[in-house]
């Protein structure tokens, strides 16, 4: 009888877990237990299985991951709440059942079917890499969460915990991913993956690629879309990489686009739902704003925001937010801690009127810009940690829609910034700056990026080397040669120690170096710097590796600067012929070489075949990269050039105007690219004999370029000396030799 005594006393603590609290129940249950002492077993077993299946509704993040309670990895039909994958949530439902969807009646509404359903679903069957591409609450993570469950619920999901994760943690997840048999990665907001490095196109790649059916399902916003593919003509800048990168793992995907405004049909079978009246609602104001964008309440935390400015309302809870958005453009990308957005808040406060507006206290500032608005979200979204926040990323991109694409956070946010960034974010931020033509604060980035890195990591670790090797690159965009080739030399010397002879890093630094003697004027160093790694590369690489064929080219450049037209015009040729061949003849590492063989021609004097070949060049970045491209700009100035060598003047000159005001638009007046089409544009003047423009112009360049670049930048030098000779065209002898 003791073994029945116990389970006597067990049973009604069991009911008790479940809420049974009816005492005839719980008598009832002790007196059956009394009388079924064999059947123990079987309750035991049934207990641990309703146990276990409760625990399976909670969720922990483990080593980076989403992962159930029980540790296990759940399946994509056990991940029933949508809002846990980044979905907007919305406000409760009131009144009238909010219809006949999964998670109808809470802060999900009933799921609208998209026009992009069917063709997301064949991708999901398919498998591989699957991207929805749209504007901030276009819909894209719930368009998602919706088609994975109907299509794929019986695989396991795998799900990062935090955006920010590490590289090391991304890869074991990537390891994890590729050994289940089938499974989806969930990668909501690939911008933050792809800047952090964390993933890769190689690592797309190993899932795509291996057994079983496996779907890496993203998201990006479209305004990612176009920062991220927008590579930069400088190879050693680190966000032509990055841009490489993005376009390289794009480039593998199946591109959805979601649009922010629902189409027709849409709508139409929006109106199937209008019992739900948050549904009802968003429908009376479809015309303005999409049912998904006013669900998640964007245009009221918009308003919200705008209305805070007003005397006595919340400018403080504002300037709070606006220092939010700012950090969140420059490039900071992790969760922004509550002490920088105090410190910098006042700036942005004293720009709106400061004490004429009878700012609230900092306290009611933070209720104020924290607390959810219909229940959906929050201006700032406070982060897990709680010494953080998130800005609503609606925010971001309609303030960035308003003041356009060349508008620069300020100088102090900036300076601000990088005294309170992590070192991800001091990587972003750089890349950022360094892409606007910023160089000193990409410069004071990164270096308090290395710095940070050598105390955290170590003087060896790869990340301090690749901090102190973009490092380097600043500098030399800064001008600052000698201390770039001197942290070149640096890099290299502890990679060759650590990773060997041989490594991509390794060879990666060599040619970094030999680019940084060939800026220093010492060509013939430069250019056995440059062979000796190219044979290294072909070796360990093999002939057609993009990092050969980048040597290949650098090689090419400097022969050319070397004056042996003949050898850089063949290497051109050679690299050109591979990488047709390999990438394609519209890839954008084939359009350079097309320019670069382009330019070799040229300084042959062959000027119609080097015209020709700008053209057919031109044409092609135009249909693949768009007008305003940055390449598409680089090959159109330097077809402005060569019909400056050929004679045709009036249409150099058109040419290069026309550049310069799309230069001035996207990149912003002192930019240094839109400085150089402001000389070649006063070179052309000066050609045509106009020479007070000319002067004028020179001037003006040379203001800017001693404004933003500083007095002994060699791009200042050269507009210095630009200006002297227009100023000997002109007769005035004593200024010239003056600049001179």
């Amino acid at each position: 009888m003791i073994g029945g005594l116990v389970l006597v006393g067990a049973v009604p603590a069991v009911l008790t877990a479940f809420t049974v609290t009816d005492p005839w129940v719980a008598g009832g249950a002790a007196l059956v237990a009394a009388l079924a002492l064999v059947a123990a077993g079987m309750w035991q077993e049934r207990f641990k299985r309703l146990v276990q299946r409760r625990d399976e509704q909670r969720f922990k993040v483990a080593d980076g991951l989403l992962l159930l309670k029980s540790g296990r990895v759940p399946k994509v039909g056990q991940m029933s709440d949508p809002l846990r994958l980044g979905v907007h949530p919305s406000a409760p439902a009131h009144g009238a059942a909010a219809g006949s969807g999964r998670v109808a009646g809470d802060r999900v509404p009933a799921y609208v079917p998209r026009d992009v359903d069917t063709e997301l679903a064949e991708q999901l069957r398919r498998g591989g890499f699957v991207v929805l591409v749209g504007d901030s609450t276009a819909g894209k993570s719930r368009t998602a969460f919706e088609a994975i469950h109907t299509e794929l619920p019986s695989h396991e999901l795998f799900v990062p915990g935090d955006k920010n994760l590490g590289k090391d943690v991304m890869t074991a997840l990537v390891e994890r991913v590729s050994q289940s048999r089938r499974a989806v990665l969930w990668l909501d907001d690939l911008e933050h993956y792809i800047r952090a490095g964390t993933m890769t196109a190689a690592q797309i790649s190993r899932i795509r690629d291996g057994k079983g059916h496996k779907v890496i399902l993203a998201t990006v916003r479209s305004a990612e879309e176009d920062q991220l593919t927008q590579v930069p003509s400088d190879a050693e800048d680190p966000k032509r990489k990055l841009g490489d990168e993005a376009i390289q793992m794009l480039g593998q995907a199946c591109k959805i686009r979601l649009h922010r405004l629902f189409s027709a049909g849409e709508l139409e079978r929006a109106r199937a739902h209008v019992s739900d009246e948050r549904i009802a609602d968003a429908l009376d104001y479809s015309g303005e704003y999409g049912i998904a964008e006013y669900l998640a309440a964007g245009p009221h935390l918009q308003d919200a925001y705008d209305n805070a400015w007003e005397v006595g309302r919340n400018p403080r809870g504002a300037a709070l937010v606006a220092a939010a958005i700012d950090c969140r453009r420059a490039g900071h990308l992790s969760a922004l801690p509550k002490v920088l957005l105090e410190e910098l808040h006042h700036g942005y406060l004293d720009a709106r009127g400061g004490q004429r507006l009878r700012p609230e206290l900092l306290e009611q500032a933070w209720g104020w810009a924290t607390r959810q608005r219909r229940s959906t979200t929050a201006l700032l979204q406070p982060a897990d940690d709680g010494a953080g926040v998130e800005v609503f990323d609606y925010l971001v991109d309609r303030y960035q829609q308003q003041v356009g694409p060349t508008a620069h956070v300020p100088e102090q946010t900036i300076t601000t910034i990088i005294g309170h960034a992590r070192t991800p974010d001091l990587d972003a931020i750089a890349r950022q700056m360094r892409a606007q033509g910023r160089y000193n604060l990409a410069t004071q980035a990164l270096q308090h990026a290395v710095q940070l890195r050598r105390v955290n990591d170590g003087e060896e670790h790869p990340d301090t080397l690749t901090s102190r090797n973009n490092l380097a690159g600043a500098l030399r965009a800064l001008g600052r040669l000698e201390e770039a080739e001197a942290e070149h030399r640096a890099v290299l010397t502890i990679r060759r120690r650590v990773l060997g002879e041989e490594h991509p890093d390794t060879l990666n630094s060599r040619n970094n170096l030999a680019g940084a003697l060939g800026a220093l004027g010492r060509l013939e160093e430069a250019e056995a710097e440059h062979r000796a790694e190219l044979e290294v590369g072909r070796r360990v690489l093999g002939e057609e590796h993009p990092d050969t064929l980048t040597s290949r080219n650098n090689l090419a450049v400097v022969l050319g600067d070397l004056g042996r037209l003949e050898e850089a015009e063949a290497e051109h040729r050679a690299v050109l012929q591979i990488r047709r061949r390999v990438l394609g003849e519209e890839h954008p590492s084939t359009l350079t070489s097309r320019n670069n063989l382009a330019g070799a021609l040229g300084a042959l004097g062959r000027l119609e075949e080097a015209e020709a070949e700008h053209r057919a060049e031109l044409e092609a970045c135009r249909r693949v990269l768009g007008e305003e491209h940055p390449d598409t700009l680089t090959s159109r100035n330097n077809l402005a050039l060569a019909l400056g060598d050929l004679g045709r003047l009036e249409e150099a000159e058109a040419e290069h105007r026309a550049v310069l005001q799309i230069r001035r638009r996207v990149l912003g007046e002192e930019h240094p690219s839109t400085l150089t089409s402001r000389g070649n544009l006063a070179g052309a003047l000066g050609e045509l004999g106009r020479l007070e423009e000319a002067e004028a112009e020179h001037r003006a360049v040379l203001e800017a370029c001693r404004r933003v670049l500083g007095e002994e930048h060699p791009d200042t030098l050269t507009s210095r000396n630009n200006l002297a000779l227009a100023l000997g065209a002109l007769g005035r002898l004593e200024e010239a030799e003056a600049l001179e």
